[in-house]
């Protein structure tokens, strides 16, 4: 997912703080991303408020894992009380500070935009959204249909600057309907 407003380039989610952890204000971050221990390369994180407008940066410190969760200390938040006050806050980086990826990788962030088809040609709309959950899901939208589609590998077969052709399953598509 991409914060909308940012005028020099897209902010990537990387998770939402769930809650407070110790005394000296450290935060535990739920991560939405297949690589969480990635968190401790960006040294600036950005935090949106719970009405998602208020965009502040933050000094990333320090991180280490705690089950699904990520500790994470940040060097403005020294106590309890400021970390309980961030919980429910998304935690953002600049796409430009994301490392390239691989050979089968994409960011779904960069599907946001393309055109989405069938492996049989048939249009399914505009990939419009992403929904992070236990399970990623797309939103295509074609007119007033929407289509919410499984963000796995599997389902993806290629990207190109323009296009996102996906194979999916027989009954998928008519289910959304």
């Amino acid at each position: 997912m991409c914060h909308p407003d940012r005028r020099d380039g897209p902010l990537v989610l990387l998770g939402t703080i769930v809650k407070a952890h110790g005394v000296r204000g450290e935060i535990k971050l739920a991560p939405c991303t297949d690589h969480p221990e990635r968190i401790g390369r960006y040294q600036q994180l950005y935090l949106t408020g719970k009405d998602d407008q208020d965009v502040r940066i933050w000094t990333n410190t320090r991180i280490r894992s705690s089950g699904h969760l990520v500790i994470v200390q940040l060097k403005e938040c020294t106590d309890r009380n400021q970390a309980e006050q961030l919980v429910g806050s998304q935690v953002w980086v600049p796409a430009s500070e994301l490392p390239p990826a691989g050979p089968d990788e994409v960011y779904l962030y960069s599907l946001m935009g393309k055109q989405a088809v069938s492996i049989t040609g048939q249009s399914l709309g505009i990939v419009c959204e992403l929904l992070y959950s236990a399970q990623n899901i797309l939103v295509l939208r074609d007119g007033d249909q929407e289509y919410l589609v499984p963000a796995v590998r599997t389902f993806i077969t290629s990207v190109d600057e323009t296009r996102v052709v996906f194979d999916l399953p027989p009954g998928l598509i008519e289910m959304n309907r």
